[in-house]
């Protein structure tokens, strides 16, 4: 006699495209464990606590949680972990018998790729482009592993930027700068990316299928990029972004997106499983399909 399969899935909108499907479902495959991993769009904001309910009711086991949601979660939970209270995000949610707790794996996910590095950036100056939710947790895992001597970040539009990055500012420990300055050859906005140990970007900008997908967040051929720097994009489709080609080729070290899209996978897996998901072994299959897409 079989026992019934444990559910788990993806609540966001419009997410048909997204790899976490196959990353879990492999893993599940890989362990030998009786669990699904499926697709819950949902419209609009207004239906997420309705969506939360029929989490309840139905023993979903576990979601996860993409974005515009990972914030209207947040008020039809009954608890939150210090990671997710923190950014005041969660892309994981854990159900324990009808009480749903939120995680957010975000930020050790980041964080991962980079501690074996820790040393050598330990202390020293770090830039990132973006202020999004993606920054909020890369923000907090540098705050917290790798205390850098600086954090500036570049940004479109400084006053938003300012209103969503304020604990950080008034804290000392985010500087702004303007993205414009740095494409138009602002000397001090270029210095400040010549002499950081560790650049980040934390913007969509590179992602295969948009417009911008063969740009690179930095100006190239200004000597910005160079050997002795860790450039971390956190874009994981293509796996070698204009950005990633570029730290290569001036000798930088090189972080990949999809490193981090499986180190957040498995932080989640673990909280839902208790097992370690078998990250290694799912890496090629990711790639593959990657590969695929791109081709059709």
């Amino acid at each position: 006699m079989s026992h019934a399969k444990l559910i788990y899935g993806l609540i966001g909108r419009a997410v048909d495209y997204s790899l976490s499907p196959l990353i879990h479902n492999t893993a599940f495959s890989l362990l030998g464990i009786e669990a699904c991993y499926t697709i819950f769009n949902i419209a609009s904001p207004e239906e997420v606590p309705v969506a939360l309910k029929g989490m309840r009711a139905l023993g979903i086991a576990g979601c996860n949680v993409t974005i515009p949601y990972k914030a209207a979660v947040v008020p039809s939970l009954d608890a939150l972990s210090d990671d997710a209270r923190s950014i005041g995000a969660v892309n994981t949610i854990v159900n324990e018998n009808g009480r749903l707790t939120g995680h957010n794996t975000d930020i050790a996910g980041f964080a991962a790729p980079l501690l074996p590095q820790k040393a050598a950036l330990f202390g020293r100056p770090a830039v990132m482009f973006g202020n999004g939710g993606a920054a909020l947790a890369a923000i907090e895992a540098l705050m917290r592993h790798f205390s850098p001597s600086s954090l500036t970040v570049f940004v479109r539009d400084p006053a938003t930027a300012r209103d969503r990055l304020l604990p950080y500012i008034q804290k000392g420990f985010v500087e702004l700068a303007r993205q414009d300055d740095l494409f138009g050859g602002d000397e001090s906005a270029m210095n400040i990316c010549r002499e950081a140990a560790l650049i980040i970007n934390a913007t969509p900008k590179g992602t295969y299928g948009r417009p911008d997908a063969m740009e690179s967040i930095i100006p190239t051929g200004a000597g910005l990029l160079h050997s002795g720097q860790t450039v971390y994009d956190m874009v994981y489709n293509p796996e070698h972004t204009p950005l990633l080609a570029a730290a290569k080729a001036a000798g930088a070290n090189t972080v990949p997106g999809i490193a981090m899209l499986l180190a957040q996978a498995a932080r989640s897996f673990q909280l839902w499983t208790g097992h370690e998901m078998p990250a290694r072994d799912i890496e090629p299959i990711v790639l593959h399909e990657l590969q695929l897409q791109r081709s059709r």
